[in-house]
């Protein structure tokens, strides 16, 4: 790159370093910074166009165009070649602009005498800001090194409007972080809750764009990068060099070897820009990259390089994780993502958290069940937006996050939360109740766990006992295989903990969305129907027989029940079956005390187990309907994909229909049965499944409340007929039906 251009690019940023520092209003800064770009550009016009919302770019200054279209000139996002610079994140460089593909003539600014265009967008770190342009009269295409000079202006104009630079009148000019903000994202567990925020990982703030020193910047950018590159191999040598983790880690120190992204980045500091700004330059080319990008494993190693960024951010800015803030009152997390051990650190502080990424399924949801705390997932752009203490509504049934909301929202946020909790108080009034509907059905009602924390809500939700106690918490929350005196000392816990009522152990259910951090994954086209569950405790029997005999050492002479997970037929429980009576023959010959009494059951999340011999039915000690497995198996929806998996509906008559042959089957063998997931806690779908002929049910153990009360108001025969009146009539759905029948008796 020419020397001479990198002196002119510094000087111009030199320039708008010292605008910045200039006590002036915000409009005047833009103003001068239109007029230094075109001068330094030697263009006769610079415009700045910044949002005004998400949807629209506003004309906020210009050197050029005509001075009366500024803030009156508007696109929408797409509109013409800046909109369409916006809504791609790319460079638009047309030697000829109105010949140009989406060229859109506004006739107020007078750019009609002006041929050549080029467009950058400013943008920080994922977050669309606006545009940048400078126009010619002269039809040319501009060179790469104009192009990247004006690209280096957009990132210090995109730091510079994050720090408030350019505050004025109008919403294209309000103050970032201050306006209120609606996200949508997915349900990961349902509740609400109202708090302030907390970033999990503290944005970094770059105060400092400009450098005037580059070869002390380059120092600078060469000692932190060596730095970064001793840590990601100590990480790697800690890793054992096996596993996923190892294999993220060889990519991370790929990238700190990278010779393109350190040149990129010894250019960018030679224009002008600050170590810390070269390096958030490149992490945002990669954010707008990433976003354009459909597939998993680029997206992965996109993903590899901005968390190297942020490593090397956090060594040039001295801005770690810990930042000597406090957690503020009602702390409500906000993260990419998280794991569950990070997650569990927290404890039981948080009153909810908002992920960017994650699934219904992830680790972190299952934690969040655990304790108790809305989830919402998949919210775009909430870590660029929020700020450490700022108010935030989080609606894990809706799937909605309200942040810096005005007060009406807020009114009516804690008017809702007001009436849910005048619900609990009257759903603890029956705490102690036995769930027997209207026309004398008993229903058990009981609670899924998977933390020491969930077992004090088994004596405060009325539960009858722990219908899933999910053990692979236990091992996704270490960074190494958890040792059998261990477990057997969080086992007798659990059973202590329950002071006698019945808790069913699932054993090790990983796979799929469940991948241990020390135990090789492997890359499997589909890994939910794919090795995990019972079909990894089969092939590698080792860690069951490790898990069971924990089991039955924690039990010490208590009864123990334990289910297999994803038993998809017989063959496969008999083997597991046949493994917990070598465990209990060894345990015996060792001398030592075995359960009183054991039950060893199965879930049954696969449509196939439901046609098993009338062998398996007659064997198996009990079953517990998977809902939430086996509802995408029978509908062919993948739980974790938001495209779909809410277009089929529990009380579909198909579905409803399969549920009742199972029923019959375990009827005929006088096999218990029960129905455990997501659906078990929500009033309609368990008052459905109790009609058709379910007597237990397992469910969180807030839901437990809400459905008591409503099974205990209603008769199971008159809603088993609206079920099958709406069958006669060939309905697809028994839902409105039902919905219809309950607002007519309530």
């Amino acid at each position: 790159m020419p020397t001479n251009t990198e002196s002119e690019s510094r000087k111009l940023l030199g320039r708008l370093r010292d605008t910045m520092a200039e006590d002036a209003a915000g409009q005047a800064r833009l103003d001068k910074i239109t007029h230094l770009t075109a001068d330094s550009m030697g263009t006769e016009v610079c415009s700045i166009y910044l949002f005004r919302d998400n949807e629209t770019l506003e004309l906020c200054a210009t050197q050029g165009l005509k001075a009366e279209a500024v803030h009156q000139t508007r696109m929408k996002l797409g509109e013409g070649l800046v909109g369409r610079v916006a809504a791609t994140g790319k460079t638009i460089n047309a030697a000829d602009a109105p010949s140009a593909r989406g060229f859109r003539y506004m006739p107020e600014t007078g750019e009609e005498i002006y041929s050549s265009f080029l467009g950058v967008p400013i943008q920080r770190l994922g977050s669309k800001l606006g545009v940048l342009v400078v126009q010619s009269k002269q039809a040319r295409e501009f060179t790469s090194d104009e192009v990247y000079a004006l690209e280096v202006v957009a990132m210090v104009l995109a730091e510079m409007t994050e720090l408030g630079a350019f505050v004025g009148e109008g919403a294209a000019l309000k103050a970032r972080h201050t306006q209120s903000l609606l996200f949508r994202g997915g349900t990961g567990q349902e509740g609400s809750a109202m708090g302030n925020a907390w970033l999990h990982e503290p944005r970094v703030v770059v105060t400092n764009p400009v450098a005037d020193d580059p070869d002390t910047e380059l120092q600078r950018l060469h000692d932190a990068v060596d730095q970064l590159r001793v840590s990601v191999d100590e990480m790697l040598a800690g890793a054992g060099g096996e596993g996923e983790h190892a294999q993220v880690l060889e990519a991370y120190r790929m990238f700190a070897n990278s010779k393109g992204w350190m040149r990129r980045m010894e250019e960018d500091i030679a224009r002008g820009l600050s170590a810390e700004a070269a390096v958030e330059k490149e992490q945002s080319t990669a954010r707008a990259r990433m976003a354009q990008v459909n597939d998993t494993y680029l997206r992965d190693r996109l993903h590899d390089l901005d968390d190297l960024s942020n490593r090397l951010l956090r060594i040039l800015t001295g801005q770690g994780a810990q930042t000597g803030a406090e957690l503020p009152d009602n702390p409500i997390l906000i993260a990419r993502n998280i794991g569950p051990g990070e997650l569990l650190e927290y404890n039981r502080k948080l009153k909810g958290v908002v992920l960017e990424e994650g699934s219904v399924g992830s680790h972190a949801a299952i934690v969040a069940r655990a304790l108790a705390i809305p989830l919402v997932i998949h919210v775009d752009r909430i870590t660029n937006e929020a700020l450490n203490g700022d108010q935030i509504l989080v609606d894990g049934d809706q799937g909605i996050v309200h942040l810096r909301p005005d007060d009406t929202v807020v009114s009516a946020f804690r008017d809702k939360m007001a009436m849910q909790a005048k619900a609990q108080e009257r759903y603890s009034s029956i705490r102690d109740t036995d769930c027997v509907s209207a026309d004398g059905v008993r229903v058990h009602l009981h609670m899924n766990a998977g933390l020491m924390a969930d077992l004090p809500s088994l004596e405060g939700s009325g539960a009858e006992g722990v219908g899933l106690f999910r053990t692979e918490l236990q091992f996704l929350v270490r960074n190494k295989m958890p040792k059998r005196t261990e477990l057997v000392e969080i086992y007798a816990q659990v059973l202590d903990a329950a002071q006698g009522k019945r808790v069913i152990f699932r054993t090790l259910d990983i796979g799929s969305d469940k991948v241990l951090p020390y135990m090789k994954s492997l890359d499997e086209p589909n890994p939910a129907l794919g090795w995990r569950a019972i079909r990894v405790a089969l092939d590698r029997p080792g860690v069951m027989r490790m898990q069971l005999q924990a089991l039955v050492r924690a039990a010490n002479g208590r009864p123990l029940t334990i289910m297999f997970p994803f038993i998809a037929q017989y063959e496969e429980y008999a083997r597991a079956r046949d493994e917990v009576d070598k465990v209990l023959a060894r345990e015996r010959r060792l001398g030592h005390t075995v359960p009183e009494r054991i039950e060893v059951g199965a879930m049954l999340e696969t449509p196939s187990l439901a046609f098993a011999s009338r062998r398996f039915f007659e064997e198996v000690e009990f079953l517990s309907i998977g809902g939430n497995d086996l509802k995408q198996f029978f509908f062919a929806a993948d739980r974790e994909n938001e495209l779909v998996r809410r277009r089929y509906d529990t009380l579909n008559i198909s579905f409803l229909s399969f549920i009742e042959n199972i029923v019959e089957r375990c009827e005929s063998t006088g096999t218990p049965l029960s129905f455990c997931g997501e659906d078990a806690g929500r009033p309609i779908e368990a008052l459905v499944l109790a009609a058709i002929g379910l007597r237990s049910l397992s469910m969180r153990p807030a839901s437990v409340g809400p459905v008591k009360s409503l099974l205990m108001r209603y008769s199971l025969k008159e809603v088993r007929d609206v079920i099958e009146e709406s069958k006669m009539r060939g309905e697809q759905s028994v839902r409105q039906a039902v919905m219809e029948y309950l607002r007519d008796n309530s």
